[in-house]
């Protein structure tokens, strides 16, 4: 019983913690998919005695109000507490159907900045953020869709669905309409209005680098998630705490889990290992960041509050990481080209920079270690997560590739610890709550070994919301005015291991080898 009563009052916060952070509320059914997305496991309704999530929903009038609809629809909403009245209040303040345009760059001084005296970081001058952000994977699967024909609005979600197997969740991104989705990709997706309707276009720039790829389409039932975006459901900031056990290391949602791809054939190996593969070489980070400079930010994979990983947003930075998303598709993804960069198993070792195929798509990974005879462990250098994959997905990197330096940045949130030594896994859940799918503003405080201390503020709602002070007020959190070194990091940080910082790269800058030389000699 006693065991029981805990489990209650536990699950009682994590469900105000979803539903205060759901402005219009959750149906049961959002609220069983939110909490398995978040939890990684189903509501305990066995456990405590429940047959219905609804059963168990009026067993807490304290947390939840059922709110019951002409059509027939129970929406559920939070009881605020005195700890969360203020939460809900920014919440209920939100904007839904306006918007203010991003700003791309920080442009604005910091009128009055915090001091390590200060001790409310709150009084940094209003700032505005805000529009959504569609991860990098996502724009290239829409072009990739539009690539071979021109597709009608009314079939974009019929078509999205076939092509990948899966519908296409935008508001999981933040957008209001698919509308918003297009306006975003502008440059590179036209809308041409016809008799027939709205019809989608790839632009021309954009359709002649795509008409060279052969790539074999895998049915919808082979292909997994796309990886480090971590689909709808289950969110990349769903993801859950890395597994402590060094046996065993779970693929992390982004959003979504990243589920191994079984139809990956076994090439056959070479001995040969081309001139221009990377063998000795590490990436790069990307310069540090100024202290005090404001920066439009995605959180791109997320721990606790004191580690998770972003990117910063920039169209540049974009571009260049979906440039190389699809120029390694377009290399990889023909049989001559991926049978002459299969690593031999000299090569698959702790420490080696390679790439992997998950679905269609190839991304740039270190190897942290091998697991069995068929599995290793890697690192996404551009988005921060750990995944057992198969030793078959491998391939030697191209020296061309090694220049991007790695877009994921190491962080904490700035001037705060848990309550209780390590974080809840209420105040985890929030945390993601607050990170989803969204730009934010994130003022830069320090690096600590080579981690970035930085405040977050959603600027999208009618009085900003500065995520340490809404952990300090649901009671998860102590704002302490300086910056503890993260347990977590202090524990892993692959990027410390496998990620030179900026310059350093070698100690000599990146030169692609001359493959003639090589070739006579």
């Amino acid at each position: 019983a006693s065991k029981q009563a805990q489990l209650m009052e536990v699950l009682k916060k994590e469900v105000r913690a979803m539903l205060v952070a759901a402005k219009a509320g959750l149906t049961p059914e959002q609220l069983e998919e939110q909490y398995t997305a978040m939890v990684c496991k189903p509501l305990p309704l066995r456990d405590l005695g429940f047959q219905s999530t609804l059963e168990l929903v009026t067993q807490m009038p304290e947390v939840v109000q059922i709110c019951s609809y002409k059509n027939g629809t129970l929406i559920l909403k939070a009881v605020a507490d005195d700890s969360t009245k203020g939460i809900a209040k920014l919440v209920a303040n939100q904007k839904v159907k306006t918007r203010k345009a991003s700003k791309k760059t920080a442009t604005k001084a910091i009128s009055t900045f915090p001091t390590k005296n200060s001790k409310n970081p709150q009084s940094f001058q209003t700032l505005r953020a805000g529009t959504p952000i569609l991860p990098a994977v996502v724009r290239a699967e829409l072009q990739d869709l539009l690539s071979s024909s021109p597709l009608l609005l009314a079939d974009l979600d019929r078509a999205f669905l076939r092509r990948f197997g899966r519908a296409f969740q935008y508001r999981q991104y933040g957008f209001l309409s698919v509308s918003e989705v297009l306006t975003s990709m502008s440059d590179s997706i036209a809308v041409e209005q016809t008799k027939a309707g709205s019809l989608l276009v790839l632009r021309k720039y954009l359709a002649s680098k795509i008409e060279e790829q052969e790539v074999p389409q895998a049915s919808a039932a082979e292909m997994p998630p796309l990886a480090p975006t971590c689909e709808t459901k289950s969110f990349h900031q769903a993801a859950l705490p890395m597994d402590s056990e060094p046996v065993q290391t779970q693929a992390v949602d982004l959003g979504y889990h990243l589920k191994q791809h079984q139809g990956f054939e076994q090439f056959p190996r070479t001995p040969e290992i081309p001139p221009d593969a990377v063998q000795d070489r590490t990436l790069c980070s990307l310069p540090p960041l100024k202290r005090r400079c404001l920066v439009g930010v995605v959180v791109e994979f997320v721990v606790s509050p004191s580690q998770f990983y972003i990117h910063i947003c920039s169209s540049e930075a974009s571009y260049k990481l979906q440039d190389l998303m699809f120029e390694m598709r377009h290399v990889y993804s023909h049989k001559v080209a991926s049978d002459k960069y299969i690593m031999p198993e000299s090569a698959v070792r702790p420490g080696q920079l390679c790439c992997v195929m998950v679905s269609k798509w190839w991304y740039r990974v270190i190897i942290h270690r091998v697991v069995n005879d068929q599995e290793v462990e890697v690192f996404y250098a551009d988005y921060g997560h750990l995944q057992i994959v198969q030793k078959s997905w491998l391939r030697f990197l191209k020296w061309h590739y090694l220049k991007l330096p790695a877009q994921a940045i190491p962080c904490s949130l700035a001037w705060v610890k848990p309550v209780e030594g390590t974080w809840s896994s209420a105040a985890i859940l929030l945390f993601k709550h607050l990170c989803r799918f969204k730009e934010f503003v994130g003022i830069v405080d320090e690096y600590v070994d080579g981690v970035l201390y930085l405040f977050l503020c959603d600027t999208s709602t009618k009085e900003d919301v500065y995520f340490h002070a809404v952990l300090r007020d649901m009671g998860y959190a102590v704002v302490c005015g300086e910056n503890i070194p993260s347990q977590e990091f202090e524990e892993l940080n692959p990027s410390a291991l496998y990620v030179q910082p900026s310059g350093k790269q070698g100690n000599e800058e990146v030169v692609e080898p001359d493959l003639r030389l090589q070739q006579e000699s």
